[in-house]
């Protein structure tokens, strides 16, 4: 196990949460999310965290390294909030010149802020417990029936390949910031202007880094004789259980109540 994982780094384990078909994943992941932007209610909420804390804890995931992997997630959580919080007319909780700030902002934001934390936490949990192998035989059988007008294979493989590279540019990232540090480089003083300039020697060789590995991998892939899904045969096939069923039922149960709190 590692101690912060990223959007998109797959932990190996045994676990039943990891035994689980890919497919009964992806469909209970996107169920999870329609009942979370349904339901206004914080018990549903609560229902709902519940739920992602114990299939966590179900994974054998460990807890700080989970919540570490929402930390990317702070900036948009707090810009939402002070949105909101301005942009929402209501009673005024804070007057500062022509800023007012209002009680149903300040609630609509938290609502929003808690939508966000907890559709991260869930979408971080799947690519935790499954392999990329089984995340994009699962989204190209979930998206087959589709193939006459969308092409299954070639859209499961770029966002499987996606959120594959997501940890790869983190560590390329912070391996670039840490050099240009040494060189003297200011990220976090000045003004806002400033620190955008400061990002310029972090963001230009993080670029020509992402191409030249996107080329590498298209010729690694051209060379072992990729052609796409056409004629692609599979070492193993995915087969749902019992325990996809029991999986299942017990979401249903979940996602079920947290409606009916939340109605």
């Amino acid at each position: 196990m590692i101690p912060e994982p990223l959007v998109g780094q797959y932990v190996p384990g045994h676990s039943p949460v990891h035994r689980l078909d890919p497919r009964t994943k992806i469909g209970l992941l996107a169920a999870y999310s329609v009942v979370l932007f349904m339901v206004q209610d914080w018990a549903a909420y609560g229902v709902l965290g519940a739920a992602v804390l114990a299939a966590a804890g179900l994974a054998r995931l460990p807890l700080a390294g989970l919540v570490a992997g929402l930390r990317p997630m702070a900036w948009l959580v707090g810009l939402t909030l002070v949105l909101n919080l301005v942009a929402v007319p209501g009673d005024p909780l804070v007057v500062v010149g022509p800023v007012v700030a209002t009680r149903q902002g300040l609630e609509l934001g938290l609502r929003l802020a808690a939508r966000l934390l907890l559709l991260v936490a869930a979408a971080s949990l799947l690519t935790l417990t499954t392999s990329p192998i089984a995340l994009t035989d699962g989204l190209e059988a979930l998206l087959r029936p589709l193939g006459r007008w969308v092409p299954a294979h070639e859209l499961a493989m770029m966002m499987t390949i996606a959120l594959r590279f997501i940890p790869t540019l983190a560590e390329e990232a912070e391996r670039i910031m840490k050099a240009q540090l040494a060189r003297g480089a200011q990220f976090h003083r000045g003004g806002p202007v400033q620190r955008l300039r400061a990002l310029v020697p972090l963001l230009v060789p993080l670029f020509v880094s992402a191409f030249r590995r996107a080329d590498d991998l298209a010729i690694a892939m051209e060379a072992r004789g990729y052609r796409g899904g056409r004629g692609r045969t599979r070492y193993r096939e995915l087969r749902a259980t019992g325990r996809d069923a029991v999986a299942a039922l017990l979401a249903s149960a979940v996602l079920g109540l947290a409606l009916w709190l939340g109605r």
